[in-house]
């Protein structure tokens, strides 16, 4: 199926696109985004280039389908929280499922004969979808179709069903909509519909759209000593001079503090002792991902892959943890990691907000597509993409990973930290 669109109206009917125009939020969204209505508006991208919608859209496809077609009966949060699961919203998004041996498309992840079979025996017939797969690509199809299985679980066997036992039917089927099997995606399910941010307006342009690599007025500048407060919050600084790593190296923070900088390498850039990027990972892992069984030792490896500890990043990908300004925009934007702001591409050469980034992109990559993802699977993730995984071609990149990773699981060997003018 040689499926693909670049803009919404490559897979929307005009009708619907006027629609779309006339919700405010989308439509503020667009606008801030540089979109004209008359003119064709751009699909946002994530990290691969896969297109994608927006939580707002989503949310807006999902308001004007069940309001056409369903008499507004359904739960839209319903709908996205699916969709959330089933695709990340991704309109062409496949699925091959081995036990059934055929392969789900489209943001609600339904198999086309399953489209036909609610079209020919159900009625959902406002759109014709026999011999037709390809249209459960397009937003609007798959959201209304999605409905209607949701629907026909809601009144299975002419009995009134809960939102567990539909939601579970949806991922398994009626014979499993009470079996263990499909607990684990209920348990996820009702995680993503309580974070879904439809109440909030947001205040910022679509990631697709983002500035790109935006410069401060203040670019950081090379060859000459870098104060750490310049680049790290008095709340960070504080966690730092507690952290008891750190009690040693920064005794004497509180009287000099204007006089911390960071070390420079042979080639005068700042860059961070084992000790200082460990401390960081602990506090940034303590303080926003407790619950996601990340090791700040795991963040130390991939910062010293990437970027040899080198604030400023060594080569084309910014900062201590290689996370471009793109991509933490679509996490702060899209995926809602916002304990820091991103305004500039120099605010990822801040140790605190790479590594916060960081650690956000891989509790992403360690969850990619709704499944529990191995190590071996997020850390080449993290430097390929995760639609660029071949485990069976990791193997140089997973030792050069252990070998890092031992720098830091071990007793540190470099114990120095900054120096004190």
């Amino acid at each position: 199926m040689g499926v693909s669109f670049k803009y919404w109206d490559d897979c929307v009917d005009p009708k619907d696109m006027e629609a779309m125009w006339k919700e405010p939020e989308v439509r503020t969204e667009w606008i801030d985004a540089g979109e004209t209505q008359g003119q064709k508006v751009h699909l946002s991208r994530d990290p691969d280039g896969q297109p994608y919608l927006t939580q707002i859209e989503m949310k807006a496809v999902a308001d004007i389908v069940i309001h056409r077609h369903f008499d507004s009966k359904l739960d839209p949060e319903m709908i996205c929280a699916v969709a959330e699961l089933e695709s990340d919203r991704q309109p062409l998004a496949m699925r091959y499922e081995k036990k059934i041996k055929d392969t789900t498309i489209g943001i609600m992840q339904l198999l086309p004969k399953t489209a036909e079979w609610l079209s020919g025996e159900h009625g959902y017939q406002s759109y014709q979808v026999q011999g037709t797969p390809d249209l459960l690509f397009r937003p609007f199809v798959s959201v209304y179709f999605g409905a209607a299985y949701l629907e026909w679980f809601s009144n299975f066997e002419g009995k009134e069903r809960s939102e567990e036992f539909v939601v579970r039917a949806y991922k398994g089927g009626t014979r499993k909509a009470t079996h263990k099997s499909t607990l684990p995606y209920w348990k996820r399910y009702l995680s993503v519909k309580e974070s879904l941010p439809y109440r909030k307006i947001c205040d910022r342009p679509s990631p697709s759209k983002a500035p790109k690599s935006p410069t401060s007025p203040s670019s950081p500048r090379s060859g000459s000593y870098v104060y750490w407060d310049s680049r790290v919050s008095p709340e960070d600084m504080e966690e730092m001079s507690n952290h008891p790593a750190m009690s040693k190296g920064w005794a004497t923070f509180k009287e000099k503090r204007e006089k911390m900088r960071f070390a420079l390498d042979g080639e005068k850039r700042p860059y961070l002792s084992r000790a200082e990027l460990k401390a960081i990972a602990e506090i940034i892992v303590s303080k926003y991902f407790s619950t996601r069984g990340i090791k700040p030792t795991v963040l130390c490896a991939l910062a010293e892959m990437v970027s040899r500890r080198i604030l400023d990043g060594d080569g084309s990908r910014p900062g201590l943890m290689g996370i471009d300004y793109s991509t933490a925009f679509w996490l702060y934007m899209e995926v809602g990691y916002r304990a820091y702001r991103v305004d500039y591409v120099e605010d990822l050469t801040k140790p605190f907000v790479s590594m916060y980034f960081g650690a956000a992109y891989y509790a992403w990559l360690s969850e990619y597509e709704g499944r529990e993802r191995t190590p071996q699977f997020v850390v080449q993730a993290y430097f390929a993409g995760p639609k660029k995984v071949n485990l069976q071609e990791t193997c140089p990149l997973w030792l050069k990973f252990e070998q890092a990773l031992s720098n830091f699981e071990e007793r540190a060997r470099d114990q120095e930290s900054c120096s004190i003018l």
